[in-house]
């Protein structure tokens, strides 16, 4: 016998999951297209109006004065300087009527400071937003684009065997935004991956890193391997930032011979492992960070990948500690790749992150390249 509800559950399955779908297209479209900033006012308003008639009319105990700090917080996260000017008027009007209609005692005193403070804090919190790009509904997500943008200019294009590899970034603190990034191409049986550095943190250094992974990125697959790194520097000295320079390690293989070169702008040496003898060497490149001099010399360190052998690529955040020599990080890095050799390649770039660096007060990248046997 057939039963009536298998029928309706792939229907009822169905519908939950576009339910279930819409919920976050809605919220993505609200994002995106927020109710008009007038709108916003009028809501922020109205509530402290209400606010002060309920204190009036209902329970001064209920409805204090100082609970006008709400719509205060509320229109430094969501107005403009002009419209969060507006709200603080309306808001000292109320705040005058409920003094003219009950009088001024000690208790009255202290929220009328309290309110004030808010309303200050608020307002140079909604002129920082507006300053920088960020004011109003749309300033998280603006954030939230920069942040995925950068993630998926970082992701490693999928390698023919027996290549693989992978890329690990992590920003300072655990923070949002990270001045390392990675930029790749793969054609014609090459690949390249620059992994950068960017001086800054926070949000600057994301900007930062956003505009310069689109422009190095189109260098890559534009230029051959032996310009990039001069056209990099070409660029990055011309955009004349204060403090804006950055390091940068630069990877040419030959998918076919295995064949590599690795070029090196002011970057900690590469490791190579030798799965011919076991073990893992530096490889020195020389030449300076980006965007100090204005006709660098790059000079790349080659050498041939074999079955078995791997390469890690990774910026100073990994190993760089304040007051210890760079080498004690660069030991500890070879240390701990070292169990990568017996515990197996893949994973091994989160491993060497969290085992070499997993709480640095600086970004880190790494990239782990290998070939099978």
């Amino acid at each position: 016998m057939t039963d009536p509800s298998a029928a309706r559950r792939p229907l009822l399955s169905r519908g939950a999951r576009l339910l279930l779908g819409a919920v976050p297209r809605a919220v993505t479209h609200a994002r995106r297209n927020p109710p008009p900033e007038g709108v916003t006012l009028l809501a922020l308003a109205s509530a402290s109006v209400l606010l002060l008639v309920l204190g009036l009319v209902v329970s001064e105990t209920a409805f204090p004065p100082v609970a006008q700090v709400l719509p205060l917080l509320g229109g430094g996260l969501l107005l403009r300087r002009q419209a969060m000017r507006r709200l603080l008027l309306v808001v000292t009007v109320c705040i005058v009527w409920d003094v003219v209609d009950l009088g001024l005692h000690m208790t009255r005193v202290g929220a009328i400071v309290t309110v004030t403070v808010t309303g200050l804090i608020a307002l140079e919190f909604a002129r920082s937003r507006e300053e920088t790009g960020l004011g109003g509904l749309r300033g998280d997500t603006v954030l939230v684009e920069l942040r995925r943008r950068l993630e998926l200019q970082g992701a490693l294009p999928d390698l023919p065997p027996p290549w693989t590899a992978e890329a690990v970034l992590r920003p300072a603190g655990g923070g949002p935004f990270a001045g390392d990034f990675v930029v790749s191409a793969c054609t014609d049986g090459r690949l390249e991956v620059a992994l950068v550095d960017v001086s800054g943190k926070g949000v600057e250094a994301g900007t930062r890193s956003l505009l310069l992974s689109g422009a190095l990125g189109g260098l890559l697959s534009a230029l051959p391997p032996a310009a990039f790194l001069p056209a990099a520097n070409a660029y990055l000295f011309a955009q004349d930032w204060e403090e804006g320079f950055a390091t940068a390690a630069h990877l040419t293989l030959d998918l076919e011979t295995g064949g590599f070169a690795i070029a090196s702008a002011g970057h900690p040496p590469a490791v190579h492992f030798d799965a011919g003898s076991g073990r893992w060497t530096p490889l020195e490149a020389t030449g300076p960070a980006l965007g100090l001099l204005p006709d660098a010399i790059f000079v790349a360190s080659t050498g041939v990948l074999r079955p078995g052998d791997a390469l890690v690529l990774y910026t100073d955040g990994l190993v760089e500690v304040p007051g210890r020599d760079l080498a004690v990080g660069i030991d500890k890095l070879v240390g701990a790749a070292e169990h990568l050799v017996t515990g197996g390649f893949p994973g091994g770039a989160e491993r060497l992150v969290e085992q070499v660096a997993p709480g640095a007060a600086d970004d880190r990248g790494l990239v782990l390249l290998w070939r099978e046997r």
